[in-house]
């Protein structure tokens, strides 16, 4: 196991920039996510990590040693690559064994460790098979083993999930965290999906356009997002997002809507009198009211079963509201909506970043 330091990292293709002076401490043993929107640069920072891609400037620790020269083979790290990468012409058992015939171990060491590692991904009864045998689930599970077998001091793994099914996916989080938890190797994971960032990392790193916008735990960043960037990424469904005015009185703050609607201000809020922001409250933040609040009119009703979802729309804006009662709402009809102004967050309309006072 080994910490992971990145330090000014940048990355130029030609003349563009898609890497632009990236920090990141990744601890001894912590599972890391790197989550962003495609072409974000989260794939070529992990790609530099391995070794893959050359770094412009900048540098890269693998446990306290500067790497940017190393090989990939030297660099002790083992990667899981989204399509699986398998040898179609090997055995599961003869693809989790191949780097340790490339580095030369006794037979013996090499049918202990991949046998070891079978049992742990439960790939036993199919040591046998080959690639085109296995369901896509299995497979992914192959190119893990074949990374646990060399024992690295790093885990890297580039979206491993996104060629599977919804459910499947699911599944296979929970395998793969349950894996880290065994293992308690240092894990850098890379995702578009928010939702495995959430349920996965036990840090999560947002990156914009080659930048890092928020680095922290899943709930820091639920909760205490730095920016409207932040906050509309991280959550599902999205956090709800209304402009307006912040008004200023003796009595507190209040955020004024472009229809004169006026709503509670987060608690120590920042900003000045007047100033153009946004309010952002979460889905399963606003509370169903008899009057008052944000009157919108419902768009979509979308039972669940366990949770009713409302689409609607307020002064031009999509407003989504979560409830866990059922409702029986019509198309059409008006509903009042009231964010809990404890959990809500004002962000300056021109930056993006969160007003804290």
């Amino acid at each position: 196991m080994a910490s992971v330091q990145i330090r000014g990292v940048q990355k130029f293709f030609g003349s563009t920039q898609v890497i632009r002076g990236v920090d990141i401490d990744i601890e001894d043993g912590q599972f890391t996510v790197l989550v962003g929107p495609s072409g974000c640069g989260k794939s070529t920072l992990l790609r530099m990590i391995a070794g893959l891609e050359e770094i412009s400037h900048g540098e890269i620790l693998i446990g306290g040693r500067v790497v940017n020269q190393v090989p990939p083979k030297e660099r002790d790290i083992a990667m899981v690559f989204q399509n699986y990468a398998l040898y179609p012409h090997k055995t599961v058992y003869d693809n989790m064994a191949f780097a340790l015939q490339l580095a030369k171990k006794d037979k013996a060491t090499i049918d202990a460790q991949v046998r070891r590692a079978a049992d742990i991904l439960a790939l036993g009864a199919l040591l046998e098979r080959y690639p085109r045998q296995l369901s896509g689930g299995q497979r992914q599970r192959v190119a893990m083993g074949r990374a646990i077998v060399r024992d690295p001091q790093v885990f890297l793994f580039d979206e491993p999930l996104s060629n599977l099914d919804a459910k499947l996916r699911v599944a296979m989080r929970s395998e793969i965290k349950e894996l880290h938890q065994r293992l308690n190797t240092t894990s850098i994971y890379v995702t578009h999906d928010q939702i495995e960032a959430m349920t996965m990392g036990d840090k999560i790193v947002v990156m914009r356009d080659g930048v890092v916008e928020q680095t922290g735990s899943p709930l820091e960043l639920y909760d205490n997002p730095a920016n409207q960037f932040v906050a509309g990424f991280i959550g599902s469904p999205a956090m709800n997002f209304l402009p307006g005015t912040l008004r200023r009185h003796p009595a507190g703050a209040e955020v004024e809507l472009s229809d004169g609607t006026r709503l509670p201000a987060p608690p120590k809020v920042a900003g000045s009198d007047g100033q153009a922001v946004v309010y952002g409250a979460r889905p399963e933040h606003l509370t169903l009211v008899d009057e008052g609040g944000i009157a919108a009119q419902v768009v979509v009703l979308e039972p669940t079963g366990m949770d009713t979802f409302i689409a609607c729309r307020h002064a031009g804006t999509e407003i989504d509201a979560v409830f866990r009662e059922r409702h029986q709402f019509v198309a059409g009809s008006i509903i009042h909506l009231m964010p809990d102004a404890q959990r809500a967050h004002l962000f300056d309309a021109q930056t993006g970043q969160r007003l804290l006072g």
